[in-house]
């Protein structure tokens, strides 16, 4: 895992301090830069520095984050990786599992199976979620492998860089080829899990496009602006199209599918080290595929 950066001061760097570097070239957090003046971790060609001193040109600058790791219990439950290298992991998460501890499922999650996929691999970080699925919906979930990571890229988050899209299958058929849901939403009460439409909820805007047409159900794909909880499954349920098999916001059809029928599907956002784009696909996962042969079928 990558805990150390380095950085070689120019001569057009000259006269800043090593905070401000640090800052400008790594996007470091104010968060983090107080860590390191109470643990330090930042040295100037090998020796221990203060953030406010000024190299000159030619001088290495190496930050060593701090060592952190999780303590949920190792499990034995699958963790296919879409994307990993030394600072992210990118899960495609199976459905039937919550993603980390709660009350009501203090474990069997995935964080439990990062657990023990990090254990086996011999690597040791602290498990830091950026975005959150329902237990059963399927997809990709993106894990900040250290501080730094997972600051970036909440940043991003609250930026709109990320993109999020999802596929779902959902009752009913559209006349137009896509549209916009741009409602609030809100807890129905504060005692229960089920959201909706509100008029003093957040605001939330889902975009949508007609991916395939059948009788009585279309293929759709959804494209996130804002990040609610439970967020697609409410708006397409207000509008008249329900998620297939959504037993919270529509009804159980276990003979269509066992699910909600809600795949995350892609993600695209700003890796927070390199600074490339990736772009990352989940494949549809078995038993949607199987939903969408038998509407093929009818």
């Amino acid at each position: 895992m990558k805990n150390k950066f380095e950085y070689v001061i120019k001569e057009s760097d000259e006269g800043l301090q090593i905070k401000e570097l640090l800052r400008r070239h790594y996007g470091f957090s104010s968060r983090l830069m107080r860590k390191f003046k109470v643990v330090g971790g930042v040295c100037l060609n090998g020796e221990p520095v203060k953030l406010y001193h000024k190299g000159v040109t030619g001088d290495l600058i190496s930050v060593n984050l701090p060592e952190e790791s999780s303590d949920f219990e190792p499990e034995d439950i699958s963790i296919c990786a879409a994307y990993e290298d030394e600072d992210l992991l990118v899960v495609n998460k199976q459905p039937g599992y919550v993603v980390h501890p709660t009350k009501g499922h203090p474990n069997h999650t995935i964080a439990n199976g990062i657990m023990k996929y990090m254990v086996s691999r011999g690597e040791k970080y602290k498990i830091r979620f950026i975005n959150r699925l329902d237990m059963d919906t399927s997809g990709l979930l993106i894990v900040a492998k250290n501080s730094h990571c997972q600051d970036d890229l909440s940043k991003q988050m609250a930026k709109n860089i990320v993109t999020k899209k999802y596929v779902a299958i959902v009752h009913g058929s559209f006349d137009e080829e896509e549209g916009i849901i741009d409602l609030p939403i809100n807890r129905v009460s504060e005692d229960h899990v089920i959201r909706g439409v509100m008029e003093n909820g957040y605001p939330s805007i889902t975009r949508y496009r007609v991916l395939e047409r059948f009788l009585e159900y279309s293929f759709l794909e959804l494209h996130l602006e804002t990040g609610r909880t439970h967020q697609i499954r409410v708006h397409m349920s207000h509008i008249g199209h329900p998620l297939v098999s959504d037993a919270l916001y529509g009804k159980e059809e276990p003979e269509l599918i066992e699910r909600q029928a809600l795949h995350a599907a892609y993600l695209s956002f700003r890796h927070p080290v390199s600074g490339e784009f990736m772009n990352i696909e989940a494949p549809i996962p078995k038993d949607m595929q199987n939903l969408l042969k038998k509407l093929r079928e009818k």
